[in-house]
């Protein structure tokens, strides 16, 4: 165990385990990266899905509030020419 010691607190050791070090820390902060845009991504597309649902419950609304109220109303539009 002795000579593992030595060979890691050698100066060549040491700085190619700190470049190593280095290495592994770019690549764990690239791929973290890359998971956060598809998170965001992700995120986007349903905000995007949400507002499009939206718009289409706010024009159902809007031609539900336009009906007419009940049987006769609708003879009497028709009638009148207004759909």
């Amino acid at each position: 165990m002795g000579w593992l010691a030595s060979i890691l607190t050698s100066g060549p050791a040491r700085k190619t385990l700190g470049l190593l070090l280095v290495a592994v820390a770019v690549t764990l902060f690239l791929l973290n990266l890359r998971r956060a845009g598809e998170r965001a991504g992700r995120l986007a597309e349903r905000l995007s899905t949400s507002e499009r649902t939206h718009e289409i419950q706010r024009q159902m609304l809007d031609a539900a509030s336009r009906r007419p109220a009940d049987r006769d109303a609708l003879a009497q539009r028709m009638r009148d020419g207004r759909f």
